[in-house]
Parts: structure tokens; sequence; C-alpha cells
């Protein structure tokens, strides 16, 4: 029977806290959802479907040369054989990638056994890959050849047929799922390899509302010629939908800028702050008016925010928003 509880940790529902009351000037910035196309093409993202066969890599390459545009990254390398969701950040949308990492990341593999093996062994097995595990990076990896230790945090055995394994997987960033296949095949005595794979979510970025690079270029194509931007809008979403799979802390139009200019976050800017955030743990703070400004590393908790008026909350990790788009209402020193 399937479990229907699977889910990554960066997908963590929380609520809202409000510490003040406040209202934003709408002569400054601009809400997501308004941006148009060709803010859009400076800073937002495509969930592409990567197609078997190029790097990802060339696939970037690819977006740029239909897009008309010189900057984009990815959020996580997959293999030229592997498909599935390749979050691609446009422009300056590229520095809110590190959030990626800790996203968390779906894989539906397909593994051959190299001999046949019980299914109720195999489910087993595969059962006691969940929690921390230690893998030793594949020989054609990028990084260097370490022991190193990741979180598993679902393994469901979809199918087997004969030799062949179906299952689903969720873990921690840089799991290599073809080292995975090779530990369980080990474990259940008969040797196994991967045989296919595709990432079907990166946090909140799932398959279901991946485009093709065709669909891409097809979109692209309908608004450069006749100005309809109907399906471009629907490709190209917003930087701050790559935030999600972090904790938010809601400030003033005051605070904004002083941040842009690498500003500490202090307790009298917050507005409003997820709850249950923790020292040391990574969030996002966004304008009133929705827009990503920074991601920042908490010094205190979100309930300590919200109970002290004073000191700083958090430091500062990444500027996401471009120094000028709020006014200076700050004291340089």
């Amino acid at each position: 029977m399937t479990e229907k509880t699977h889910m990554l940790p960066s997908l963590k529902q929380r609520k809202r806290l409000v510490k003040v009351s406040a209202k934003t000037n709408s002569h400054y910035g601009k809400a997501p959802a308004e941006r148009t196309v060709r803010e859009l093409l400076k800073n937002g993202f495509i969930n592409l479907d990567k197609p078997a066969g190029p790097t990802s890599h060339q696939v970037v390459a690819w977006v740029k040369e239909i897009l008309e545009i010189e900057k984009a990254g990815h959020g996580g390398t997959l293999d030229p054989a592997v498909t599935g969701v390749l979050p691609v950040a446009l422009g300056d949308a590229a520095r809110a990638l590190q959030v990626l990492l800790v996203a968390g990341k779906e894989y539906v593999t397909l593994m051959k056994l190299h001999k046949h093996v019980e299914e109720k062994k195999i489910r087993e097995v595969c059962k006691s890959f969940v929690g921390e595990i230690s893998q030793m990076p594949p020989l054609r990896s990028a990084v260097k050849r370490v022991r190193r230790t990741r979180e598993v945090y679902y393994l469901e055995v979809l199918e087997v047929h004969d030799t062949e394994v179906l299952f689903r997987v969720g873990c921690e960033a840089g799991t290599y799922i073809r080292t995975l296949c090779v530990d369980i095949g080990k474990k259940l005595g008969c040797g196994a390899q991967l045989a296919e794979l595709r990432r079907t979510r990166v946090g909140n970025i799932t398959e279901e509302t991946v485009v093709t690079l065709q669909d891409l270029k097809d979109a692209f194509f309908f608004w450069k010629e006749d100005g309809d931007d109907t399906e471009l809008r629907k490709t190209i979403l917003s930087m701050e939908r790559l935030l999600d799979v972090v904790p938010k802390i809601v400030v003033r139009d005051s605070a904004v800028d002083a941040l842009c200019h690498g500003a500490n976050l202090a307790m009298p800017g917050v507005v409003e702050i997820d709850d249950d955030i923790k020292k040391g743990e990574i969030a996002a703070v966004v304008s009133l008016k929705g827009e990503g400004v920074a991601l920042v590393k908490m010094e205190v908790s979100s309930e300590q925010v919200i109970e002290k008026d004073t000191g700083i909350c958090a430091s500062l990790e990444r500027v996401l928003m471009n120094k000028g788009t709020y006014p200076s209402i700050w004291k340089k020193t």
C-alpha cells in the first residue's frame, strides 16, 4: 500500500506570525505578478523538462539562445541521460539558486538487479536505506571522492517486475542515485545498477508544471512576433517561486534598501515572520509586495523576533534585489 505522507522537509507548512502592521508605498518596487515579460526575462525562472542526451550546461545554453539573453544558470546538475525537472534561472534570478541546496530532490528510478530476488526482500532492503546514509561519489562525479553522509527522506518501491525495480526516492541535495542503486544491490547480495532516472521534484518545483525547450521556443516566438505573452507568462515564473522552500521574513519598505547595500536585518525592520524558524536556519526576506530582497541566516528564533524590539535578528547571506529599487531612508556610516 502506497503511503501518502512522503514529503520533503523543505515543504513544511508554517504559520505566519505578525509583529506589527505596516503599509507599502506603491511608488517603489512591484509585486511579482505585475512584472512585464522583459522584467521576467531579467529576473525569472523556467521549470524546464530536461531531455535525455545533452548536459545541463548545454540545455542552459539553448535557453539563452532561445530567449536571446546573456545570463542564465541551472539549479542542480542532471547527467546527460537523466530527464526531468531542471530549474533554469534567468538573469539576476541566478542569485536565488542557492536556496535549492536545502530544497531536497525527488526522483523516480528504474533499478536493474543482476539476479532475481524475492520482492519481499527487495522491499525490506530498500526501506532500510531511509534515513542517514553514507556514500562515496561515483568515479565520474565532479566532486572530490570522499565518503559523505546524505539523508534519504523516503524510498517507496512502486513496482517489481522480474529483475527490474521501480522506486520513488526523496533525498537531500547531493545524493547520488546511481550509487544508491549499487549500494542496494550490494545489500541484496545480487548486485544492481541504475537503468533509468527522472527527477520529478526540486523542493516545491514539480514535473506537473515542466515545460519543454520546444514549448519555450514557441511561447517566445508568439510574444516576439505577435505580442501575445499568454504562453510566455505561463512558461517564465517569478524568481520568488524559488524561495518557497525556505521560511519567510516580511520587512517594511524602509528596511529594504539597507539590506540591498549589505546591512544585516535589525528587529525594527520586521513586519511578519514564519513560525518555528530556528537560530542558524536560512530564511528569505521579502518586501510587503512579496518581492525577494535577500537571503539571511537567523541569529535568533522566530519567536524571539516577535518578542524583541532591538538588536540584529539575522545576518545577510545573499542580496537578491538590486540597489535603489526602494528609497534609501537609512543612514550611511
